[in-house]
């Protein structure tokens, strides 16, 4: 069996890494083409341009490259048909992999297109589903709650986990240790995550600053830390300069494999957050959060109106609960966020439930999502 995939950005090469893992582990006479990354790479895929000619994100940053990106999507389509593989399994990246996928089925050539990761067509843009369908066969979600979408839309659908459960996680002695290294002691500690993009941290950080002196004011032994982002380390350590809290910093250039930034997680007592996918990586330490975000005001009153659901937290929508405070938009503000850490400090204990169901719910202690994947992929071309 010979598979052509596709991955246009770190988070899909690891996705890639993992499916091809267990694809080989599964079926070890199987052939791999196509494009990814580093850790594609070191499962043989050998990759046909680098993979990071697709991982550009924004109007600024596509448009001086946009003919150059024609060309490699062109290029891309014709050697999925001309190589005639059994599967075209695309990765996240829907920009690019979706339109190699309908150029392929266009041109008819009998390949079955799996995509993996299903657009969040429960929180707005439902359409988008029904427009994938006419190419795509088979969607490997990352979260229980996307199938039905899927299938309403006349896609096969499997939930085959979520990669954060497979993330190594820091243990209490490192925990402890983190705290008596930085002399924190008992004291209680907020981890601020203030975002990865350059816009968030700048829209943020006065937000967050004024929110952790509110808590500071309350309980004064109060201690603050800060995993900063490697895209935008230099940018939150000049915009925390103005804070009146001042947070320990903890600089990814210092910290290569993580582990600093691993034991602080587990190491915090409650965390304030930018909305994404950062709550499911709190949720896999147990660290109770509260989330908050904004936004300019035209993106904010065009997703206002399009927006599905009564939360953006993966957490609550994973747990079926409520429990983690969102504050986003005209909401974000110093005083409720603060209002709400506090909250938590003093009870964390119903969140806490909710975190533990939400790993339980995305695959915590079943089969890696890797070898799900691999195990969906071919049991449906069976």
């Amino acid at each position: 069996m010979k598979i052509f995939v596709i991955a246009g950005e770190p988070s899909g090469d690891r996705l890639g890494r993992a499916a091809m893992a267990g694809l080989k582990s599964l079926a070890p006479d199987i052939r791999f083409d196509g494009i990814g990354g580093p850790g594609m790479a070191a499962e043989g895929l050998k990759s046909r341009f680098p993979m990071d000619e697709l991982s550009v994100m924004g109007i600024a940053e596509i448009l001086p490259r946009y003919r150059h990106l024609m060309r490699r999507l062109d290029e891309t389509a014709r050697a999925v048909i001309e190589s005639r593989p059994d599967i075209l399994l695309t990765i996240d990246s829907p920009d690019f992999c979706l339109r190699v996928a309908r150029r392929v089925k266009a041109a008819g050539a009998p390949v079955r297109c799996v995509h993996y990761v299903a657009p969040s067509v429960w929180a707005w843009r439902p359409g988008r589903a029904a427009k994938m369908a006419r190419s795509i066969d088979q969607v490997l979600a990352l979260l229980p709650f996307e199938p039905p979408y899927m299938e309403a839309a006349g896609m096969e659908c499997d939930f085959v986990g979520h990669p954060v459960v497979t993330d190594p996680q820091a243990s209490p002695k490192e925990a402890d240790a983190f705290r008596a290294r930085h002399g924190i002691g008992d004291a209680p500690l907020v981890l601020a995550l203030p975002g990865s993009r350059r816009g968030e941290v700048q829209r943020l950080s006065e937000t967050f600053g004024g929110a952790l002196a509110r808590v500071q004011a309350a309980l004064p032994e109060t201690r603050v830390v800060l995993p900063c982002a490697a895209p935008v380390a230099d940018l939150v350590r000049a915009e925390t300069r103005t804070w009146s809290v001042a947070p320990l910093l903890i600089d990814p250039a210092q910290d290569p494999d993580g582990a600093e930034k691993r034991a602080a997680f587990r190491a915090a007592d409650v965390a304030l957050a930018a909305s994404g996918t950062v709550s499911l990586e709190l949720a896999a330490a147990g660290t109770p959060m509260v989330v908050a975000y904004d936004m300019g005001w035209i993106s904010r009153a065009i997703i206002g109106r399009m927006l599905l659901t009564d939360t953006v937290t993966l957490v609550n929508l994973v747990s079926e609960t409520r429990t983690v405070p969102e504050y986003i938009g005209k909401d974000c503000r110093p005083e409720p966020i603060g209002r709400a850490l506090l909250r938590l400090l003093e009870r964390p204990e119903a969140q806490r439930h909710a975190l533990a169901k939400t790993m339980r719910r995305l695959g915590a202690g079943g089969e890696p999502p890797g070898l799900r994947a691999a195990r969906a992929i071919l049991d449906r071309m069976r």
